[in-house]
């Protein structure tokens, strides 16, 4: 049973709301609410392995379900990142060099499992539990970068952004005009949506002097959820439409055994007529009762 959505233009969409809230609600919890990058840690990967559990015993997609795991890879990765970089005090080129570091790992024993990596294609559930590990690491992955692009490259929010969209700009590109496995353009593709994500969400949450919009994490997450819920619904509503539609084009259901056909689309009779046959001729074919004006022209 198919349990993971197809890659489409929407789902880019709702990857990059995602992934925005997620830097939001992080900072939210770790900053704003002066939750502390630990606690916050232990709290959303909590949240995390929740929501993936359920994910893993469910026997179909659920819209809900899938992106509520994606959104605590997020918000979860937000604060390893913070946690790893500034409270450990690893910077954001050694974390990301252990992040990498992580991912590369997951795709070798991914590849030693012998299952596939087309994202279409997974139904095992070992497949599924490599595919949901190389979210976490690849979204933590991308929040090291986001900061990394933001705060020490001199670009700031806003051409960290830029920076991070012309890169997708250039795998979409590669999709169509190259033979780049479409396989690995989608996780280059995965791993960037992150800090797209992570800058984006700064840039709507940090204060205008720093060059935010000034909307704080609060005002940031409420925008970034009600899209995201939004989205969801649309995606809900698709998903029914299908349903119904599947359920109206079904095919009737074969005659039982011994059935018999109605007597007037007996193919047999209507075999044995040819063009131009006369009445005698229908008649010894089986065909139907005399016409009731020949009994009558006899007579």
């Amino acid at each position: 049973m198919k349990k993971l959505p197809q890659v489409t233009l929407i789902f880019w969409v709702m990857k990059i709301a995602a992934t925005t809230l997620g830097e939001t609600a992080g900072d939210l919890l770790a900053q704003t609410m002066k939750v502390g990058y630990i606690i916050s840690s232990t709290i959303l990967i909590s949240l995390f392995f929740i929501s993936l559990v359920a994910q893993l015993k469910a026997k179909k997609f659920h819209p809900v379900l899938y992106w509520t795991v994606i959104l605590s890879t997020s918000t979860a990765g937000t604060t390893m990142s913070d946690f790893m970089n500034r409270t450990a005090g690893l910077g954001y080129a050694k974390g990301a060099l252990v992040l990498i570091t992580g991912l590369s790992a997951v795709f070798v024993i991914w590849k030693l499992s012998g299952y596939s990596f087309d994202v279409m294609s997974i139904s095992a559930f070992r497949g599924e539990m490599l595919y949901w590990t190389a979210i976490l690491f690849s979204n933590t992955l991308g929040t090291s970068l986001g900061d990394f692009l933001a705060d020490n490259t001199g670009l700031g929010f806003a051409g960290g952004a830029l920076l991070v969209s012309g890169l997708l700009l250039l795998i979409v590109m590669a999709k169509y005009y190259s033979r780049v496995s479409n396989t690995l353009l989608f996780w280059l593709a995965f791993v960037l949506t992150r800090p797209l994500g992570a800058t984006t969400g700064d840039f709507f949450s940090k204060p205008r002097a720093k060059g935010g919009l000034g909307y704080g994490t609060i005002g940031a997450s409420l925008i970034l959820a009600s899209v995201l819920v939004a989205l969801i619904v649309y995606q809900l509503w698709q998903q029914r439409t299908r349903t119904a539609s599947a359920e109206d084009v079904a095919p009737a259901p074969p005659l039982a055994v011994g059935a018999s056909l109605p007597r007037r689309a007996d193919l047999g009779q209507v075999r044995l007529i040819r063009p131009g046959a006369g009445v005698d001729q229908w008649q010894k074919a089986g065909g139907g009762a005399e016409d009731p004006d020949d009994g009558r022209n006899a007579r």
